[in-house]
């Protein structure tokens, strides 16, 4: 079995050197990276007491951040203090995420591989897949290989997008025919994933939901805000047991 869909990974291989342009082909994401990094530094810190008022808060922590594309995440939560290993399914997304770290000077691991193919089980206090799921080939099967690379106790945080009109009429309509935020074809609606369905792969797989959120694009603000509305895009938080 593969968590591997060969479609996706060509759609992001094609335009994986704009990975760093911030005003390029994945704006939406470096809009987004300021409120989801905030989110997650606030519940590791809550969950494994950690000093909020280091320069480095999350030392010791190790995290794995799956498809990680060209490092977006990586490289901020390596700044403060985590050991990070990103992993993606494209080689090229894994060839920017290593020469752009290189350049900024951070000891990040990256590796070419999905996550069955990580033979690192139980190593990760948190786990990652944000912005992943919805470009999986088998959801539970992704969730399953996820969960063992999980330490007990640790952390996974998914982020995606429900599966609504709305989500279908801001998500796709919207980001990729009107306002050209990402590139048409960049989402299949069919494999968008409603909260529950989400929920029920992790007690499938030994993961019990600590807290869910909206997160919603703030158009006066030009930002992305943890909200109550789970509509369009959500993120979650699990815990191993």
């Amino acid at each position: 079995m593969t968590t591997v869909d060969k479609i996706e990974i060509e759609k992001f291989s094609k335009i994986a050197k704009d990975w760093w342009n911030p005003n390029g082909k994945f704006k939406p994401l470096h809009l987004f990276n300021p409120a989801r990094i905030e989110f997650i530094k606030k519940k590791l810190i809550s969950h494994f007491g950690l000093n909020s008022n280091s320069s480095k808060p999350l030392k010791n922590l190790k995290i794995l951040d799956i498809g990680c594309g060209g490092g977006l995440l990586c490289e901020p939560l390596n700044k403060l203090g985590a050991t990070i290993t990103g992993i993606d399914a494209s080689s090229e997304n894994i060839k920017v995420a290593k020469l752009h770290s290189k350049k900024m000077n951070l000891n990040i691991e990256y590796i070419n591989c999905s996550p069955e193919e990580l033979n690192f089980k139980s190593e990760y206090d948190v786990v990652l897949n944000m912005e992943i799921v919805e470009h999986v080939n088998d959801l539970n099967f992704f969730i399953k290989q996820s969960s063992l690379l999980l330490k007990k106790n640790g952390l996974m945080f998914i982020a995606t997008l429900n599966k609504t009109l709305k989500s279908y009429i801001f998500a796709i309509i919207g980001a990729e025919y009107i306002l050209r935020w990402l590139p048409v074809g960049t989402h299949d609606w069919e494999k968008f994933v409603k909260p529950e369905e989400l929920i029920e792969f992790g007690k499938k797989n030994y993961l019990e939901l600590v807290k869910i959120d909206g997160v919603n694009f703030n158009i006066l603000k030009d930002e992305w805000i943890i909200s109550k509305d789970k509509s369009v895009n959500y993120i979650t938080q699990f815990k191993k047991i």
